[in-house]
């Protein structure tokens, strides 16, 4: 029945207002440090050397206001540095702008990285952490501690190892985020990654939408084919 009724939500959703959020031009509708994100071959690109390192997290904000239920489609490819270091981004999505001087955004994060670990799993930036492993169903509930919820494991959505071989490590990828009331849902490639009732009085039910330059070694990560849509 939960299939069914998922499939009816793409399917409303895929009739529902879709706007393209980068013009493939210029940083048009999105605001972030202007040292550090530029457009480059066609996609947002962010990029860090030892020159202009990122003093901490920083974000691309889209300024078209708060999200609440949507689909959210894009293409990432990431791009270490010459020592080939891990290094991580993110997607925030029903997020809060905490630092606007800055750019600093906190809330639910659709991850990935130069790794093999993170990519898929949903991070709360400057909040709860880890809330669900890639290949994890998850239904949380409020617990004693606000900053710790009650984490239940309900299921699979696969295997961690075969969605990460699923991975184009030095390619583009796609990454989709549905959220839809509690439950949000990621998908990279097409394969379902995470799924997550947040049942907390901390669940975000609206947010902004950015992307994350991640503190750490030199890197570029590119965005493209941003697609929103919500009803």
């Amino acid at each position: 029945m939960k299939s069914i009724l998922f499939l009816s939500l793409l399917s409303a959703l895929a009739h529902a207002g879709s706007q393209n959020l980068f013009n493939g031009k210029d940083l048009s509708g999105w605001e972030g440090n202007p040292d550090l994100w530029s457009v480059k071959d066609g996609a947002i690109t962010g990029t860090t050397t030892l020159e202009k390192p990122a003093a901490s997290n920083t974000f691309l904000i889209w300024k078209g206001g708060d999200v609440s239920d949507f689909k959210l489609t894009l293409k990432y490819k990431m791009t270490p540095g010459d020592d080939k270091k891990f290094v991580n981004s993110g997607i925030q999505y029903r997020s809060k702008v905490v630092d606007a001087a800055n750019w600093v955004v906190a809330g639910y994060q659709g991850d990935f990285e130069y790794g093999s670990t993170y990519s898929g799993i949903l991070y709360e930036e400057k909040g709860r952490g880890i809330l669900a492993q890639r290949g994890q169903k998850v239904k949380m509930t409020q617990g004693g501690d606000p900053s710790k919820p009650n984490l239940e494991v309900t299921g699979e959505t696969g295997k961690s190892d075969e969605i990460q071989a699923a991975i184009n490590k030095d390619d583009w990828n796609e990454y989709s985020i549905v959220a839809k009331g509690k439950t949000v849902r990621h998908y990279i490639n097409g394969k379902l990654t995470i799924e997550v009732e947040d049942d907390t009085d901390e669940a975000a039910k609206k947010g902004v939408l950015a992307l994350q330059l991640h503190a750490g070694p030199p890197m570029q990560v590119q965005f493209k084919d941003i697609v929103l849509v919500t009803k």
